[in-house]
């Protein structure tokens, strides 16, 4: 079978610190003061000069090489900053390689961003025409799709509405049935499905699979593993630009990527370092699993051990609209549940004040099944109902801990039970007797 998507050699770099002016003059001016040595011209006082980090690059990716073959779905997994997005904007078209050999056979219906190739003066029905002239259909083969397409969405009452109206959830609706139902040969999607609720993702993701089933190739990036395995029946691991492995077992692929990110934190301690998201609001110091006493917890704790998320953390300026949650992972990056500082009455929610702050969570006992989990702290500010303000986002602030024992007092129990949960509930037998004479 030939490869609709074959990738030689794909390197790109990006420079750090090259702001174009806006001219091609002013450029070149620059560009002739730093041959000269000399300070940029058009810097102002105090202002740090905008080629004093000329010469820092990264390479956003570096000599990948893979091919797609045509109906294949290829997971493409990765951290933060691994090169997944450049990757696909590369092959998008929307960005040029560094170097490197691109042969890609078949049109391509990208959703690389929230309302990707929408213009936002124009209306929802506008835009589905719009992308499919882009996709390189003709009016009435759109048109063909145009119901089904609304249908999908869920937006037909705004259709008609310019799409800068739209909610984010909206944009993402649309965006999505426009890519996966104008018939093009390979799908690409990035995490933009983070935006939509459960219901839509899993709408989404059983559109990808009719795509993939269909004979046509789909380019999916998620960090959400149970997708991924869900839908691909082949991956690859990005880490900082380098092609680590491909495979098409999946599963043991996604245990290759998270077992080395684990790697890297196997304590349920964390400390604050140069990388830790800097803010007078909320500056975490430290986050870790501490027991009744206090005392951090570094080994694998028990499924019946009550212990307790404790962060550490400074605030200079007080916000009273600071929100913190903390989202617990299990192994495969599935969100198991969340717990926010607003969830229960207003009278109970922590009072945060200025300095130094302790903020303990308990980690509900008698719960979690024998494995391995991620806690990620978040910090918002809640500006309005729907609209939050980020302090520390996805990836920044973890602990990773080990869940080993304690699942039963049981005797028969002593291996790890089936299931991602493993509660302990209290069985009761009440008999309720009847007296058939009486009845009689």
């Amino acid at each position: 079978m030939k490869p609709v998507i074959s990738v030689e050699h794909l390197s790109k770099q990006y420079d750090l610190g090259l702001i174009s002016s806006g001219t091609l003059s002013r450029d070149l001016t620059r560009w002739w003061a730093r041959v000269r040595g000399k300070q940029d011209p058009y810097s102002r006082i105090g202002q740090r000069d905008a080629f004093e980090a000329i010469g820092e690059s990264i390479l956003a990716l570096d000599d990948v090489s893979f091919k797609v073959n045509q109906g294949e779905a290829l997971g493409i997994i990765g951290r933060n900053g691994a090169g997944k997005s450049t990757l696909l904007k590369i092959l998008s078209r929307v960005t040029a390689p560094g170097s490197g050999i691109i042969k890609v056979k078949g049109r391509i219906g990208s959703l690389l961003e929230v309302g990707t190739g929408f213009h936002p003066e124009l209306t929802g029905r506008e835009n589905v025409y719009l992308n499919g002239a882009i996709l390189g259909m003709r009016k009435d083969e759109v048109s063909k799709k145009f119901d089904e397409i609304v249908d999908f969405s869920g937006v037909e009452k705004f259709i008609d509405t310019p799409v800068k109206r739209y909610s984010s959830g909206m944009y993402v609706r649309l965006a999505f049935a426009v890519a996966a139902h104008l018939d093009p040969e390979i799908l690409i999607v990035d995490e933009v499905l983070a935006v939509g609720d459960a219901e839509f993702q899993k709408k989404c993701l059983g559109k990808m699979g009719d795509v993939a089933g269909e004979g046509r190739t789909v380019l999916f990036v998620s960090h959400n593993m149970a997708a991924i395995e869900q839908l691909c029946n082949r991956g690859l691991i990005l880490n900082q630009g380098k092609l680590l492995n491909q495979s098409e077992n999946i599963p043991a692929l996604i245990k290759e990527y998270l077992q080395a990110s684990s790697d890297e934190n196997t304590k349920s301690i964390w400390l604050a370092n140069e990388n830790t998201p800097k803010n007078t609001i909320f500056k975490p110091e430290k986050m870790s699993l501490v027991d009744q006493f206090g005392e951090d917890q570094q080994l694998a704790i028990r499924n019946d051990e009550q212990v307790f998320l404790q962060i550490l953390a400074e605030i200079q300026e007080m916000d009273d609209s600071l929100l913190l949650t903390y989202r617990l992972y299990d192994d495969l990056h599935r969100l198991l549940f969340l717990s926010s500082s607003i969830d229960s009455r207003e009278e109970s929610w922590p009072k945060f004040s200025t300095g130094k702050n302790k903020i303990l969570v308990p980690i509900p006992s008698q719960l979690l099944n024998e494995g391995k989990y991620t806690i990620e702290i978040h910090a918002q500010l809640r500006t309005s109902a729907f609209s939050k303000t980020v302090l520390i986002g996805e990836d920044e602030v973890k602990i990773i801990f080990s869940i080993s024992g304690g699942l039963s007092e049981s005797p028969i129990w002593t291996s790890k039970r089936s299931g991602i949960l493993a509660p302990v509930l209290q069985w009761n037998n009440e008999v309720e007797r009847v007296d058939y004479a009486a009845e009689e």
